[in-house]
């Protein structure tokens, strides 16, 4: 089916339509993965977006692709090299970056396969790669543009360094971990306690090689005759500074620390305010090195207890806590602690990018859903630092800037050159650079293009909110960078700045049924596609994009999919039914010819379809969801059809009106529900309709009918008629498929005789006879008048087994009855409860005497026979 929508050309975008655009550039994928939940939670969101869309009129182009992503395709290469004992060294550059595009071209069709299984409505036409020429060359023009500018740079700053992938990482690929460690207590200066001496508390004793100074807050009067002196170091044997600063917290330990401004992100920043030496003591592998000592050449672990050791040793260890448990961050790759150390990088210079983009949500450009994220926005954009964007890595896009024999620096442009004897800088580019530009560099630039003009900017970008920050950010600051670019502009008004996307919509994480989030590493979550083989496409896409909401979190496990499985089994079957009577959608009839049925389920069709439109406009899936689940499984199926069995058994006339009605309204439905679930509304739709596909078949409007209030107050009392039969029989014993004779007094007082019919069979009642006598009545208050249901249950009931039945349930009201009593007899239980917990129990109590009562009065019934 999937391969016949893509034949067909339904999700090839025309830039040259009249049709109003409407597009999605798909997050990119890395090209190493497979289709996790979050993506499959994404791809549903954005396929939805995007078939409803395409319904609706739009010329909608939903543009794929993945990401190189640098360092975990780097790295899954590099495994593969070492089982055969190799390295990328044994390779060399060009032919290590072959077989890396030798892997991509075996490996990277796989997740475009699960996306197929998953249903992803794209342009596969227009699938793009951040590797590709085109990207390429769109990354070499917006490096030059930027460094011309002034706004890329190179310095020597504090970076994350991962000692195993040997490069700078970027803050999105740190994950931070509860860890146990040690915090040690140690004495700088002098061992006596009349001389000068400071106490300075570390997890990381192995970093004090590279202290350069000891730092106090500046109104500490423990230290106000420190402040200006230098004190002993207790391993390089070197005097340092004591420092003040406000940054020093005095109520946290001795209230003294000790500052290695080049392995501390925070000691960084005090270096540079007191001009401190920032000597780097770890090299590229996280050994010590170069710092003089006897710990030269040790691993950054094996010198942290070594040199703990030797203070002890000498005294100087006050006290270690063991153990110490603190948040440490981890490579998210190759999965050690990184290291914060100084190295020369390639940054941008942010302050003006970020202002663009905090602005363009200040003034309404771009929204935020939910707008409760904005803040979040505003608090990143407003402090961001400088980012660092290169990489000590072989694969992703090369750093265009060239050395020169005496350090001239040249940065080439695409279609440059650099001059002869020049050699490039050996980085490449964070892959978050290259993604930065997706909404646009996919369509083309910086060259115009069809695309360019028609579809950019994008409609909304669909994403998690946990990396507003790192993807977001990077797309908002480029996009605005480039917004006055004519490749931009072009086709549209040039006064005004063209934004990559006009909607953010964040969605949150995805979690277990137990609230758990998922992760791979920790066996918590599961592969869509075990769903998808289980219970099929169309119910995981429904128990995703149901419980959707901006911003929120979701969680999800079997329960809920073996329900959406349900849905999409109770669809199938009432489609079968409306089949199997003839029912089609088609004209309908005259409204003074249909039924308070009809008119009733016509209306609520008109209000459910509002509402849903209503929610998808807001981003709010689970509510449109929602209330098309319940539309069709609580009204369609469970009252509708219900009703519809009746009228297709009376007249011709009214049968075909039934058949028309029923048709019309699944038809809506199966178009509403398609972009959720577009596998089984397709077969569905098809066998209904004849049509050639629900993919291109016209989004459900208004009927323009005003609807018919008093038709739908009179099925709201059937149902409330029958709804209490059923209930009574319930008690009575009777089994549901049993029929009694009864009879209904006060239905026309009702107002409710045309529904007569439907009430008796719905209720499972038959015609009284002559000998007719009721052994059971029950009143039922409606709208307009009671209805008193007169029943003859004489030999319906087994007064045995129902008097056991009844005993049974009997003692297990009143041990529950008991067990609320005592706790609310309790004045201890009452003193500590909190009040919601004593209510519930209330309730439960109020419950129980209430079916102690029911239940003693049906036994004595029963013992009158």
């Amino acid at each position: 089916m999937y391969e016949r929508w893509v034949a067909a050309g339904y999700f090839t975008a025309d830039a040259s339509s009249d049709k109003p655009p409407y597009s999605i550039v798909l997050p990119p994928p890395n090209v190493t993965g497979n289709l996790h939940m979050g993506h499959a939670y994404d791809h549903t969101l954005m396929d939805l977006l995007t078939r409803r869309k395409r319904m609706q009129g739009y010329e909608v182009l939903w543009l794929p692709g993945m990401d190189h992503a640098g360092i975990a395709t780097q790295s899954v290469v590099e495994k593969q090299l070492a089982v055969d004992g190799k390295t990328k060294e044994d390779f060399g550059r060009e032919l290590f970056i072959d077989k890396v595009w030798d892997w991509k071209r075996e490996s990277g069709g796989q997740i475009q396969g699960q996306m197929r299984r998953l249903g992803d409505g794209v342009d596969w036409s227009r699938d793009r790669f951040t590797m590709d020429d085109g990207l390429s060359n769109a990354v070499q023009t917006i490096f030059k543009r930027l460094y011309d500018a002034g706004l890329i740079y190179r310095a020597e700053r504090l970076v994350n360094w991962s000692p195993v992938l040997q490069t700078a990482i970027s803050d999105v690929e740190v994950k931070y971990e509860d860890v146990e460690g040690e915090l040690v207590s140690l004495r700088y200066g002098s061992l006596s306690d009349d001389e000068p001496h400071v106490i300075v508390a570390t997890t990381r004793v192995e970093t004090m090689l590279g202290d350069t100074a000891v730092a106090v807050h500046p109104d500490d009067e423990r230290y106000k005759d420190l402040i200006g002196t230098t004190v002993y170091h207790p391993i390089t044997g070197r005097q340092i500074p004591i420092v003040a600063d406000d940054y020093v917290d005095p109520e946290f330990g001795s209230g003294a620390v000790k500052i290695t401004p080049a392995h501390d992100p925070n000691d960084f920043e005090i270096g540079l305010r007191h001009n401190l030496p920032m000597p780097t003591i770890m090299d590229e592998t996280g050994r010590i090195a170069d710092s003089g000592t006897e710990f030269d050449g040790m691993d950054r672990f094996e010198a942290r207890v070594a040199i703990r050791e030797r203070l002890e040793q000498e005294g100087r260890v006050v006290a270690h806590k063991r153990p110490y448990v603190h948040s440490v961050g981890h490579s998210e790759r190759s999965g050690e602690p990184i290291e914060p150390r100084l190295s020369m990088q390639w940054w941008v210079k942010v302050e003006s990018l970020a202002k663009a983009a905090g602005d363009a949500v200040r003034n309404g450009d771009v929204k935020i859903h939910p707008a409760s994220q904005e803040p979040r926005w505003f608090e990143w954009v407003d402090n961001m630092h400088d980012w660092t964007i290169s990489r000590q890595l072989w694969w992703g896009h090369r750093i265009p800037i060239w050395y020169g024999p005496e350090g001239e620096i040249v940065c080439v442009g695409p279609g440059e050159t650099a001059p002869e004897g020049y050699v490039q800088d050996p980085d490449v580019l964070d892959t978050w650079f290259s993604s930065g530009l997706w909404p646009f560099s996919t369509m083309g630039w910086p060259e115009s293009s069809a695309e360019l003009e028609k579809f950019y900017p994008t409609s909304v970008l669909v994403t998690g909110y946990d990396i507003l920050f790192f993807w977001v950010a990077r797309m908002m600051m480029f996009g605005m960078f480039v917004s006055e670019d004519p490749a931009i502009t072009a086709g549209k008004n040039p006064a005004r700045k063209q934004v990559p996307f006009h909607d953010v919509f964040l969605h949150g994480l995805i979690r277990d049924e137990f609230g758990r989030k998922y992760s791979k590493s920790k066996g918590i979550g599961v592969d869509p596609l075990v769903w998808i083989e289980e219970y099929g496409a169309d119910a995981t896409r429904f128990t995703l994009a149901r419980g959707a909401q901006p911003g929120s979190d979701l969680s999800v496990g079997p329960p809920h999919v073996q329900a959406s499985r349900n849905f999409v089994t109770k669809l199938f079957n009432a489609t079968k039914f409306a089949l199997l009577n003839g029912a089609a959608p088609g004209e309908l009839p005259a409204r003074d010819t249909l039924t308070d049925a009809d008119r009733w389920i016509l209306d609520r069709l008109d209000a459910v379809r509002a509402e849903v439109d209503a929610a998808f406009d807001r981003y709010e899936f689970g509510k449109a969801c929602e209330a098309l689940y319940h539309f069709a499984w609580d009204e369609l199926c469970d009252w509708y059809l219900e009703l519809a069995k009746v009228q297709f058994s009376g007249a011709e006339e009214r049968a075909a009106s039934t058949r028309v009605v029923l048709g019309t309204v699944l038809d809506a439905v199966l178009r509403l529900l398609h972009p959720a679930m577009p596998f089984v509304t397709e077969s569905l739709w098809q066998a209904l309709t004849g049509g050639e596909s629900v993919v291109v078949a016209a989004w459900p409007t208004d009927s323009g009918v005003t609807a018919d209030e008093t038709a739908a107050q009179r099925i709201a009392d059937a149902q409330r008629l029958i709804t209490e039969i059923r209930r009574f029989r319930s008690d009575q014993g009777l089994a549901d498929k049993q029929k009694v004779a009864a009879k209904l007094l006060g239905i026309d007082a009702a107002d409710l005789t045309a529904l007569a019919p439907s009430v008796a069979n719905l209720a499972r009642l038959t015609e009284p006879g002559p000998d007719f006598t009721a052994t059971a009545s029950v009143e039922v208050r409606l709208s307009g008048a009671t209805v008193t249901v007169e029943l003859d249950t004489s030999g319906a009931i087994d007064l045995d087994a129902e008097r056991r039945r009844l005993e049974k349930d009997l003692a297990a009201a009143e041990k529950e009855l008991t067990g609320t009593e005592g706790k609310l007899g309790n004045e201890a239980f009452l003193a500590k409860a909190p009040e919601p917990v004593v209510a519930k129990i209330r309730t439960r109590r109020d419950v129980a005497a209430a079916e102690v009562e029911r239940i003693r009065a049906r036994l004595a019934e029963l013992s009158a026979k």
